[in-house]
Parts: C-alpha cells; sequence; structure tokens
C-alpha cells in the first residue's frame, strides 16, 4: 500500500462509516483541514481521536455534516483492517526535511518499513513491531521511537495518529503509548 492507497482507503471507510459519499472537493478540503493539517502533530491529532471524533464538514452546497472519525457509542460499527509492511520511503535526494515541523513533500527522513498496523476506519491507530525470539526487546523499542523521529510525520502525517504500540519478540509483549517513547 502507498500513501495514496491509505487516504483513498481512509475515505472509502469514512463514507461508509458516516452514510455519505465526498465530492473531491469536500474530501479534499476535510482531508486537509481536519485529518492531516499541515501544521498538525501527535498532539493535535491525538486529541482529535481522544476527544474531538466528530469533525465538521462543509459540503460544497453551504451546508454542514458532522463526520465521525471513531464512533464511540456504538464500537462495532467502526472497520478494522490490518496491513503489514508498509513501507515509508526516505527523503529523495530533491526534497528537503523542514527542520521545524519534519515534513517532507513526501518521504521520512529514511526509508521504514513498518511490521503491522491496525487501522481503524482507515486511521492508523495500532502498530505492532515484531522481533525474532531472543531478541532483546528494546530493540522493537527503539526502533519504534526511530519510527516517531524519522518516519510518522511523512507524507500526510497519518501515522501520527497511531494511539498504541505493540512490541513483541515471540517471548516477551508489551504495549505502550507514544506519550512514553
Amino acid at each position: 500500500a502507498s500513501e495514496a492507497d491509505l487516504v483513498a482507503n481512509l475515505r472509502v471507510q469514512l463514507e461508509a462509516l458516516n452514510q455519505i459519499m465526498f465530492s473531491d472537493a469536500e474530501w479534499d478540503r476535510f482531508f486537509a483541514e481536519r485529518i492531516a493539517g499541515a501544521r498538525d502533530g501527535i498532539t493535535e491529532k491525538t486529541v482529535r481521536i481522544q476527544e474531538d471524533h466528530v469533525q465538521l464538514l462543509k459540503r460544497d452546497d453551504g451546508s454542514t455534516k458532522n463526520i465521525t472519525l471513531l464512533d464511540k457509542t456504538n464500537i462495532h460499527n467502526n472497520r478494522l483492517q490490518v496491513i503489514n509492511q508498509y513501507e515509508v520511503p526516505g527523503a529523495s535526494s530533491g526534497s528537503v526535511v523542514e527542520v521545524s515541523t519534519g515534513s517532507t513533500s513526501g518521504g521520512g527522513r529514511y526509508a521504514n518499513r513498518y511490521d503491522v498496523t491496525i487501522l481503524v476506519n482507515g486511521l492508523p491507530l495500532v502498530h505492532i513491531e515484531l522481533k525474532r525470539r531472543g531478541v532483546d526487546i528494546r530493540e522493537a523499542f527503539n526502533q519504534i521511537s526511530r519510527y516517531a523521529r524519522d518516519s510518522f510525520w511523512a507524507g500526510s502525517g497519518l501515522f501520527e495518529y497511531v494511539q498504541l504500540f505493540v512490541i513483541s519478540n515471540g517471548t516477551l509483549t508489551k504495549y505502550l503509548s507514544l506519550i512514553h517513547i
């Protein structure tokens, strides 16, 4: 899956959850303003998921509609998907990493491949990092820390929505939030 595939899937999942069809202009505006804001980081995205999970869509006809990112009342309405080995390309020689925000026009600072991601309504909310049995579990923790520093913000920053990290080496399994990294 590519970044474009993730964004297209997010649109499909939110349309299904909210029983609407976005026009292309509505989706572009909603995505840019309510999901992948240029100035939004991990903190803003966490607040959006934890507290502001209903966002306002301005329709093309001027009307407004509430768009639910997560159905917290009827949790069975949420759709779960699992992706594995999602690759984030590294910054190409032509792109410049902005020091203040860490963002580039596409890739992360370095190419990364995430083991397993659980999407909830198209948003990556759970990341699982797996290591071989016998490998020190700290390696998985260090890898998550590196991803947070080098690539979760890449592209539209969808991986900044991850709320829970699970790390395992086949013997030990731990979970943590990005706040603890």
